[in-house]
């Protein structure tokens, strides 16, 4: 396919790395001529310079045969124009990010129905969402759901107590009869790795692994190795950031956990204590330990720094974990800061980029695609896909299949029921197939089971 993307920024230039690789005709359009250039050099991408909401740029860029047209600049505006452009040239699919209320809330008026635009993402709202569910999720540092939530993916770190720590997959194997999970991969330092059975798990590893819904419970009680974890309508939860992502993990959160929000402007105080039916909220700066203290911080079991200062959120963070906090979650925007957050002890950093980039890829690709959420600092994808009738990899056992290398089926989910599957397992029509898939394997991995 063609795609056509505006803005070179975070999220479109991890889109147009995403696509490109895929074998999709990416050009890219942005007003900076460094951001450009970094990305001829990098990326197998055409580059344009110039304005993305302007009909010269544009034809320039080739959006007469353009198939997908994403705007994913800084400013709502541009993005909202160059979309409204490109529907002139009858693109079949338009994307563009926004930030501003008016756009996606409930009393917008303007709507992505009135607006003819295909999907309008807040990168807000994605993150908020990922936020909530990691709080909730007892010592995960990546969590996505897929088959209507049936089945999990879950990110641990392993430490040098937990139980999994030294122990090889083969030696899981004989976890499984008690505890129903597959781990998928292992990420050591840059590098992620599709584990075999005598690949062991080390201490300081951070692991995924798929597992069903009603075995949860179980997994996290083995995997939390500081005993049990207070349940959700007992935790305590300390928000740092009063904008509109931490209003929005207040919101998710206050109905199931005790919720204190930290904010240092007063009006904003004014604003939240109206809107906010159960959250406290406390006039503060989120580095003044003392108030902190005075507010309990010390008994709290999480910590979400959510300001607009990637490292206002790291610091804060630890400093509240140096105050006893159990968990401690960041949102961290800029790329070269994730992985030392994550060194520093962190234990869940959630980037804006991603967040946005990953609703954006599982829009695009949708038809065999139905869900996808990618892996941060490793490039890889967790995928669900449907099993068309007629194709020809149906009845026959999986050792029997080339799989692509690089990639591993983690869950089969047959109506109502799942398996972990093994090598005899035999797929049918209409199984739903979740898989973990490093970067190199996505493109053959979508001709495999077209």
């Amino acid at each position: 396919m063609k795609i056509l993307i505006v803005g070179a920024g975070q999220v479109g230039y991890f889109l147009s790395d995403r696509l490109s690789r895929e074998g999709h005709e990416v050009t890219l359009v942005d007003r900076s001529e460094e951001k450009i250039q970094q990305a001829q050099d990098r990326l197998n991408v055409l580059g344009i310079t110039g304005n993305g909401a302007s009909a010269e740029i544009l034809e320039q860029a080739g959006i007469e045969t353009a198939d997908i047209f994403i705007a994913v600049t800084d400013l709502d505006e541009i993005n909202i124009l160059a979309c409204l452009l490109a529907r002139e040239y009858r693109v079949e699919t338009l994307v563009a990010r926004t930030k501003s209320i008016e756009y996606t809330g409930n009393r917008a008026v303007l709507t992505k129905e009135k607006l003819g635009i295909d999907l309008l993402i807040n990168p807000e709202d994605a993150v908020a969402e990922e936020l909530v569910k990691i709080a909730c999720s007892t010592g995960a540092f990546d969590v996505a759901e897929f088959a209507e939530g049936q089945i999990q993916f879950l990110g641990y770190r392993i430490g040098p107590e937990n139980p999994l720590c030294n122990l090889t997959l083969a030696d899981l194997g004989e976890l499984r009869g008690i505890y129903r999970f597959v781990v998928v991969a292992i990420s050591r330092g840059e590098e992620t790795i599709i584990p075999c059975g005598d690949d062991e798990i080390q201490a300081g590893d951070r692991i995924y692994l798929f597992a069903h819904l009603k075995d949860l419970p179980s997994i996290q009680y083995m995997l939390h190795s500081g005993g049990a974890e207070p349940k959700p309508k007992n935790r305590r939860i300390f928000i740092l950031g009063g904008g509109n992502i931490g209003k929005q993990v207040a919101s998710g959160l206050e109905n199931q956990s005790a919720v204190k929000l930290i904010e240092k402007n007063e009006q904003i105080c004014l604003k939240l204590a109206g809107e906010l039916e159960r959250t406290l909220i406390i006039k503060a700066d989120g580095s003044d330990i003392e108030t902190l203290r005075d507010e309990g911080i010390e008994s709290a079991d999480a910590f979400i720094a959510v300001t607009d200062k990637d490292e206002t959120n790291i610091l804060t963070c630890l400093l509240a974990r140096q105050q006893g906090v159990r968990r401690t979650l960041a949102l961290v925007s800029r790329p070269e800061l994730l992985v030392l957050a994550s060194e520093l002890g962190i234990d869940a950093c959630i980037s804006p980029r991603l967040a946005a980039a990953a609703t954006i890829l599982r829009f695009v690709r949708r038809g065999e695609i139905i869900s996808l959420t990618a892996i941060e600092g490793s490039n890889s994808e967790v995928l669900e896909i449907e099993i068309k009738a007629g194709t020809g990899i149906i009845d026959t056992p999986l050792k029997d299949l080339h799989f692509p290398r690089g990639a591993i089926i983690g869950a089969i989910v047959r109506g109502s029921d799942y398996e972990i599957p093994t090598g005899l397992s035999r797929l049918q029509a209409a199984d739903r197939v979740v898989i973990f898939a490093l970067p190199e394997a996505l493109a053959k991995i979508e001709r495999f089971f077209a």
